[in-house]
C-alpha cells in the first residue's frame, strides 16, 4: 500500500476559465466566436488561414467558457485540426502549402507596395522564418 491518496480524495481540477473574473472571460469569449467566424469564412478562402483562428478560437475558450471549448474540439469538421495541434503541433500539409503560398503572395505585395530596402528586408526575414516554423512542425497522421 502506498501513502499517496487515491485520485478519488483529490479535489478536482478547476477549467483555468473559472480562475479569471466574469469581464474577462466574456472578452476571451468573445474573441473566441469571433475568431469561429473568421476560421470558417478561412475554410473557404484559400488565402485566409482558417486553421489558425481556430486554434486561436480554442484558446479563448480555454481562458472564457469550457463548454464552448468542448464544443469545439468535438466538432467534426473544426475539431480535428485542433486537436492534432494541441496533441502534437501537426500543420496538415495542404495547409503547410497554403501558407507557404500565403506568405510569398503577401511578401509580393509588400514587394510591389514599394517599400524601402529596410522594409523589403525586414519582411522577407519575418516571412521566411514563419515559413520555416510551418514547415518545420509535423504532419498529422492519417486517418484509418
Amino acid at each position: 500500500m502506498t501513502d499517496r491518496p487515491s485520485m478519488i480524495d483529490e479535489p478536482p481540477i478547476p477549467h483555468p476559465s473559472t480562475r479569471r473574473p466574469g469581464w474577462q472571460r466574456t472578452l476571451y469569449a468573445t474573441a473566441g466566436w469571433l475568431c469561429v467566424a473568421i476560421g470558417i469564412i478561412g475554410l473557404f478562402l484559400p488565402l485566409l488561414p482558417g486553421t489558425v483562428f481556430l486554434i486561436l478560437a480554442a484558446a479563448c475558450f480555454t481562458r472564457s467558457s469550457a463548454r464552448f471549448e468542448i464544443w469545439l474540439l468535438a466538432h467534426p469538421t473544426l475539431g480535428p485540426s485542433v486537436r492534432a495541434w494541441r496533441a502534437t503541433g501537426a500543420i496538415p500539409r495542404r495547409a503547410k502549402w497554403l501558407a507557404c503560398a500565403s506568405l510569398l503572395v503577401s511578401y509580393a505585395f509588400v514587394w510591389l507596395s514599394g517599400a524601402p530596402s529596410i522594409g523589403l528586408a525586414g519582411a522577407a526575414a519575418t516571412m521566411l522564418a514563419v515559413a520555416g516554423y510551418i514547415i518545420s512542425r509535423p504532419e498529422p497522421a492519417p486517418r484509418p
